[in-house]
């Protein structure tokens, strides 16, 4: 899980950097991107903030106990949630042409709670999916795995594994002076020696690489088994149950795809070059400004995770669309008592 946060362990001032690479000024200043990337977070936190502050609110309402999927999904939301508290911040930093206004120790934390959410996502959705497939594949067998104690010791061993691995965001500097302006979390200058690459291969092939092929193992082995369940009773393997389990673990599988594939194929991808030949300036640029456009769609995890739940919970599907078919009568009474008032006045 520490594949993200490496990224942020290289500097173009390298000591095996030629001449040329020392001088290299990587940050680009994009007109587009003050417009696009303010409403980008904007909508992001709107999302985020209302599906997972229902999440847990109609979690944390429920009267029954959690159980194993409810313990996963309300700890996934807590991160959302978290990453959620930065976002104000970072929508002010773009309007204000990349300028950060509020001092290194909140850039330093913003920059945790960005890449914490990221690596707990992960985790979060590669457990749900074990889960799942546990609950699916083998329901009479391995049940220990799936008891609210066990949950609890791996969502516990999850933040430990993720706090260590982010930690170390506080102690750097993430503030620099450049153009006038303070910006924050701009500078992937990860310093290099001669393993840095190879290291953050091996740290993207451990967090981001395990858990996909995890998840897809996942997906394929309960498919294979609501098939065969299908064959042998063709009403069993229609089930509302079943339907509903494999929606869970395909909505995981795209989210997983959607958001955290880019960032860390760009990330494998120039690391490999850069074992073979030594980047030109040019290269340098360009990889900067693909991080930026690949961390924004990592944070997009966070909505797309309240659709996961819509599946996932009974009792927050009802609650969404209790507020959805509210929502649709207060604007029919609305336009209704207008479209009188406008007829009356006539």
């Amino acid at each position: 899980m520490a594949g993200g946060m490496a990224v942020d362990n290289i500097t173009l001032d390298s000591a095996e950097n030629p001449p040329n690479q020392s001088s290299c000024d990587v940050f680009v200043y994009q007109r587009a991107a003050v417009v696009l990337f303010p409403i980008f977070y904007s909508v992001v936190f709107i999302i985020s903030a209302c599906g997972n502050s229902l999440v847990l609110y109609v979690i944390c309402q429920r009267k029954q106990k959690f159980n194993s999927t409810s313990i996963y999904l309300v700890n996934l939301a807590l991160s959302d949630t978290l990453f959620t508290l930065a976002l104000p911040g970072r929508i002010t930093y773009y309007i204000r042409h990349f300028d950060w206004p509020f001092g290194d120790f909140l850039c330093r934390l913003t920059t945790l709670l960005f890449f914490a959410n990221t690596y707990a996502g992960i985790g979060f959705m590669t457990c749900i999916s074990l889960d799942r497939y546990l609950a699916m594949v083998h329901p009479h067998k391995l049940q220990c795995l799936r008891s609210v104690r066990v949950v609890r010791r791996v969502c516990c061993l999850v933040w430990v594994l993720v706090s260590l691995q982010t930690a170390p965001l506080l102690f750097r500097n993430m503030l620099h002076e450049r153009q006038e302006r303070r910006t924050c979390m701009e500078y992937f200058n990860f310093e290099g020696s001669h393993f840095t690459p190879y290291l953050l291969l091996l740290a993207c092939a451990i967090s981001f690489c395990c858990p996909l092929i995890i998840i897809m193992g996942c997906y394929s082995k309960i498919n294979l088994k609501l098939r065969a369940a299908a064959k042998q009773n063709p009403v069993t393997g229609r089930s509302r149950r079943n339907h509903r389990a494999n929606t869970i673990i395909l909505l995981i599988l795209l989210t997983f795809i959607i958001c955290f594939s880019p960032y860390h194929l760009n990330v494998m991808q120039f690391m490999s070059r850069k074992i073979h030949h030594q980047p030109a300036c040019e290269e340098l640029r360009a990889f900067k400004t693909s991080l930026q456009i690949t961390v924004s769609l990592m944070n997009f995890n966070c909505c797309l995770d309240p659709v996961i739940y819509f599946f996932a919970i009974k009792t927050y599907k009802k609650r969404v669309m209790s507020l959805f078919k509210d929502y649709l009568y207060t604007s029919g009474a609305s336009s209704k008592m207008t479209a009188e008032n406008s007829s009356s006045n006539t």
